[in-house]
């Protein structure tokens, strides 16, 4: 039997019904497991294990008398801390926002409302504008299957703990590709839902709350917690009865596109390349048809978000004092500092190509039912750097593969597809339909089957492997 760490969150709920072990041994075994990985990962910020195993103790009691509450009771969780937790300040990647939260954000809520354990928060870069595990407030978190490699973000934190094992459920944002890029880096499952799917506060064009965890079927767990009303997300979907649970799908018939161009950005990986071609194949065996696309993305789509970002980012550094700027990482400044040259009509124009995205990404479900593409076009990159190319003008070069699904709102997947020659993972990515996340996810559980990846996680390292 694997160790209790290692353990899904289905399989914690089957073993606190059979009272084969308590939540209070799960968070005395994940304790112990943490202080082996966090000093050489540095994933988690406000982490208070005591807190966390007297909230499982008094779990433990409530499976003890037949009572437990909430579908989700004794189960591990994290959060990213841009998903603010009441009584907790939300830092922001910068230290800079000091002020306790008054309130829990809607995942935050939701999953207390079921009484998952919330075991930590988890890092993330400055003001989450990094796909990059750097932060000038956490400090620089690393990727569990190589501590020189970087995690991705900005939900690193998550993709690192999750990785790590610490804990079956995580649950990340994402505006570009942040849950599904660390997903992918770090060779977990990471759902980006149909945009309001799951609520958030605060929301805005393209961002959304999503599940990161070693398995699609505790991403659909997840979603019957997340996936709750909130009317504090003024973009929330209408609440729909969805069995999250049922991933059964017959794959025959369907018309699978095959996206392997990008359409600008970094080149693919040959890797990635055959690595992804296999999984379209695993599909095609299953009886679907696979017809091969070009891609959404255009250079000027992704010029043109890159400066609305820029000139947004800007207006939130302008908040800031000189002395409070000079905190935030010298990436981020030399970037949007842009945003200050550039003219409202240039903004405005920037806006509209993400509008020019929605157009594209919609379209392509005229023609076929899914898209399976790579999720990132490279494998990895250094710890310290703030994106693959490590240039603070371009940023963005990485993200063409998942972008264009945020501001299209189309459901989106990133799961392992295998692993490169130097052992590190790398990811394959499926979209649908607007609206059709349980679709998604019953593809992807299909996918994750026919792959049939040995079981295989990193090992923490000995103390003599920490990088200072």
């Amino acid at each position: 039997m694997p160790e209790l760490h290692q353990l899904t969150a289905t399989q914690l709920l089957e073993g606190y019904r059979a009272h084969t072990f308590s939540p209070s041994e799960v968070a005395t075994a994940l304790v112990e497991h943490i202080g082996k990985w966090e000093p050489h990962i540095n994933a988690l910020y406000a982490y208070q294990p005591d807190v966390f195993i007297q909230a499982a103790e008094a779990s433990t009691q409530r499976w003890i008398n037949g009572e437990p509450r909430g579908a989700l009771d004794g189960v591990p969780i994290t959060l990213k801390e841009l998903i603010a937790t009441k009584g907790m300040p939300v830092p922001r990647g910068t230290g800079l926002g000091t002020q306790a939260a008054a309130e829990d954000a809607p995942p935050a809520a939701r999953l207390a409302e079921d009484n998952a354990l919330l075991l930590a928060k988890t890092t993330c870069p400055d003001f989450g504008m990094l796909s990059s595990g750097l932060s000038s407030f956490h400090g620089l978190t690393r990727n569990p299957w190589n501590l020189a490699c970087n995690t991705g973000g900005s939900s690193s934190g998550a993709g690192a703990a999750a990785a790590a094992g610490f804990g079956p459920l995580h649950v990340g944002t994402d505006i570009g590709g942040s849950v599904r890029l660390p997903a992918a880096w770090c060779g977990v499952v990471g759902f980006k839902p149909t945009l309001g799917r799951v609520p958030i506060d605060p929301y805005y064009v393209g961002r959304c709350a999503g599940p990161m965890t070693r398995s699609v079927e505790d991403a659909a767990l997840m979603m019957i917690t997340l996936a709750r009303t909130d009317r504090r997300d003024a973009m929330r979907l209408p609440p729909e009865d969805i069995d999250w649970m049922n991933l059964a799908l017959d794959i025959k018939g369907l018309r699978v596109g095959v996206m392997m161009e990008a359409g600008c950005g970094l080149p693919l990986d040959n890797e990635i390349h055959r690595h992804v071609e296999q999984a379209a194949k695993q599909l095609e065996a299953a009886g679907a048809t696979l017809v091969p696309m070009a891609p959404v993305l255009t250079r000027a789509m992704l010029d043109g978000m890159d400066h609305f970002w820029q000139a947004r980012q800007w207006s939130e550094l302008l908040k800031l004092s000189a002395k409070e700027r000079e905190q935030v990482l010298p990436a981020i400044l030399a970037w949007a500092d842009g945003g200050a040259r550039l003219s409202g009509v240039d903004v405005v124009q920037g806006f509209q190509q993400t509008m020019d995205m929605r157009r594209a990404t919609e379209a392509v479900f005229d023609t076929v039912d899914a898209v399976i593409s790579p999720t990132t076009p490279n494998i990895a990159f250094p710890a310290e750097w703030p994106s693959p190319i490590n240039d603070p003008r371009q940023p963005f070069e990485h993200i063409a593969y998942t972008v264009p699904w945020n501001m299209g709102e189309q459901p989106a997947i990133s799961l392992n597809a295998g692993f490169s020659k130097d052992n590190m993972p790398i990811g394959v990515q499926l979209i649908g339909p607007r609206f059709a996340d349980h679709f998604v996810l019953k593809l992807a559980r299909q996918l994750e089957a026919r792959l049939e990846l040995p079981i295989r996680w990193p090992a923490p390292p000995c103390d003599k492997a920490v990088i200072a």
